[in-house]
């Protein structure tokens, strides 16, 4: 009967020691689950780079504009969805980099009917395919960019092979890594990758 009465109390016990550990530990839990989500493998000469839509800051596309300026790629090719009040998300990104001293001609808009990266980087490959591009940099947000690169990786594949690819990511915005959990935006960017990353998975 002792034996019987000791059991829940140690469970208790190693039950309270685990929640303390993972309360004292939290930092580093939280900061990994933000890490997790970039791969950033920095920018190298390329044909072409490739900014991803989705962006409310501009930040995708200014990192794009900076590649330019910086010679690793002559011209930036900017995807482009449906958007707000039936703008075309490349016909508003395009001015607002030239509002910021970057020349037009720098930038290429490909318009597309894509909601989901998946769709996009069918968009995207088919036109680099049509402009026989052979690698690119492809520009995303951190937090976007390791299930980006997955998806492209993916399309690629599934096509039997396409342009080679490096991922550049943009920082800006609300995320942090390091502490994302503080605010409110922060909070929904990770629960969003997180369930769009582990649904993907699944095929879903």
């Amino acid at each position: 009967m002792g034996e019987r009465r000791r059991f829940p109390f140690q469970f208790a016990l190693a039950l309270l020691l685990i929640v303390c550990v993972v309360y004292l530990a939290r930092n580093l839990w939280l900061s990994a689950l933000g890490n997790a989500l970039i791969h950033n493998d920095g920018p190298a000469r390329a044909e072409i780079a490739v900014v991803l839509a989705g962006d409310p800051w501009g930040s995708r596309l200014l990192k794009g504009a900076d590649l330019v300026r910086q010679g690793y790629v002559p011209r930036v090719l900017v995807s482009g969805p449906p958007s707000f009040y039936g703008i075309n998300e490349a016909d508003a990104a395009i001015p607002f980099a030239v509002a910021r001293g970057y020349p037009a001609d720098w930038f290429i808009p490909l318009r597309h009917t894509a909601f989901s990266t998946r769709d996009e980087a069918g968009a995207v490959l088919g036109e680099l395919k049509r402009r026989g591009i052979h690698s690119f940099l492809l520009v995303t947000s951190d937090y976007h960019s390791a299930r980006a690169r997955r998806l492209f990786l993916r399309a690629e594949r599934e096509r039997g092979g396409g342009p080679a690819l490096r991922v550049v990511t943009s920082a800006g915005g609300v995320f942090d890594p390091a502490n994302w959990w503080h605010n409110r935006e922060g909070r929904k960017i990770v629960f969003l990758e997180w369930t769009k990353t582990l649904t993907a998975a699944f095929g879903i």
